[in-house]
């Protein structure tokens, strides 16, 4: 009997990427794949909570460690209030930088555990290029579990940008500064790869397609027309990538019924304790019931109203699912979670695509965008209200996540990867 392929997945160290990959690797095993995981610092026991093995990248180069991240995002949390142009030079252009530097310390490394693993296929869900993918000798595969506008298009808004889809005057203006700002980190960049025998990057980019398969997390929903079509048999578009969890038991709320509202802004965005208290005590004068992570930060709150309920973590997928309205911070996962359920989203945009979905959401009829910075609890509260009582939104929602269900992503995903794998696509022909 012969092995089973190896796909080797490596996400970035976000938990939006790993869970994504999670849900397609569960995917390729039930097709008779073996899914091993390669993990950035920090991530140790995350995928093998969910039975998958690990190979751990040891903390060389920088970020040295977890840490470095979260200690990276507390010092720019007062720029998440920036307009999303405004924080090009003082929030993106800087990650570009420390995203590089990942790069250039985890090469020697990664390309060391790829020789020893010898993968069938490797997945990178990542924002940049790690050389020693493309050297490994095998078919390699992009995810893109940011938004749609990763892959630049001249009829599709600038990447991180959360400009409309018509607005090309701010188009060119923010070309220019992000160009202008990310030039230093590309150059650098592309010097680090001519040294590991690739070709440069055309300016502001710093992953190339893969030449095998690109996967996009983009539902129907959401996708924009395109100038230039995405060849089909390069770039597939998935419903999303939504994993299953365990259920989930409601908590009983001391005071109030009503509608069951769900809070998360994802591992980096629970660091602004600030923001999350602020909400918190905002939820005490709506009527409905919050269910509201807060990360590693449990502690930190002392005050919580009767109709909130703090967690350190949940089940997302299958709170979401139970949920009346997900309030987010427009990371992809998150936003298609909340289609695939049928769930409107009302998004606070801070950073990287978070901005680009919140436009979306508004433009598609799928959610609503509030300013992270400047609202009043009346703002906030008229926001739940009108979410909550969109009949047409809803309506056109759960017609959507039927559709999703019906034609689940990481399916597609785990189908579309190992038709990659040397001599399966002819032996399943």
């Amino acid at each position: 009997m012969a092995e089973a392929p190896v796909i080797a997945f490596f996400p970035e160290a976000s938990f939006g990427a790993a869970l994504n990959c999670v849900g397609i690797a569960r995917a390729a095993q039930a097709r008779g794949a073996r899914p091993v995981f390669i993990c950035h610092p920090g991530f140790t026991g995350i995928f093998a909570d969910y039975g998958f093995q690990e190979y751990h990248l040891p903390a060389v180069g920088a970020p040295p460690s977890a840490d470095y991240w979260q200690d990276f995002i507390r010092r720019h949390l007062p720029h998440f209030n920036l307009t999303p142009i405004d924080q090009i030079e003082t929030y993106v252009a800087p990650t570009w930088e420390a995203i590089v530097d990942t790069a250039i310390g985890a090469e020697a490394a990664l390309a060391a555990l790829l020789a020893r693993l010898r993968p069938d296929v490797v997945v990178l869900d990542n924002v940049v290029m790690f050389p020693a993918i493309a050297r490994a000798g095998c078919p390699w595969v992009r995810v893109v579990s940011c938004a749609e506008t990763e892959i630049a298009d001249e009829a599709v808004p600038p990447y991180c940008s959360g400009l409309a889809r018509d607005d090309r005057e701010g188009r060119a203006r923010f070309l220019a500064r992000y160009l202008r700002a990310v030039a230093p980190a590309q150059d650098r960049y592309n010097r680090f790869r001519a040294g590991a025998g690739l070709p440069a990057l055309p300016p502001g980019e710093f992953l190339e397609p893969s030449p095998h398969l690109n996967l996009l997390l983009a539902p129907s929903i959401l996708r924009h027309d395109r100038a230039r079509p995405l060849d089909p048999a390069r770039f597939a578009f998935l419903e999303g990538a939504v994993r299953r969890e365990g259920p989930y038991d409601l908590p009983e709320f001391p005071k109030g019924e009503g509608p069951l509202v769900y809070v998360a802004f994802g591992s980096l965005g629970a660091m602004d304790v600030a923001l999350m208290e602020r909400m918190i005590a905002a939820f005490a004068h709506v009527p409905a019931r919050f269910l509201v992570n807060v990360g590693a930060f449990r502690d930190a709150y002392r005050a919580v109203p009767d109709n909130v309920h703090l967690e350190g973590w949940y089940p997302q997928p299958s709170v979401v699912a139970m949920a009346d309205l997900f309030i987010h911070h427009g990371g992809n996962n998150s936003f298609c979670e909340a289609l695939y359920h049928g769930v409107p989203s009302l998004i606070l945009p801070y950073c990287w695509d978070g901005h680009d979905n919140a436009t979306r959401a508004g433009e598609t009829g799928t959610g609503m965008r509030l300013d992270r910075a400047r609202w009043t609890t009346g703002d906030l509260a008229a926001a739940i209200a009108a979410l909550v009582s969109d009949q047409a939104m809803r309506a056109r929602l759960r017609e959507n996540a039927r559709a999703m269900q019906a034609s689940p992503g990481v399916d597609l995903a785990a189908e579309r990867i190992l038709a990659l794998v040397p001599g399966r696509a002819k032996a399943a022909g």
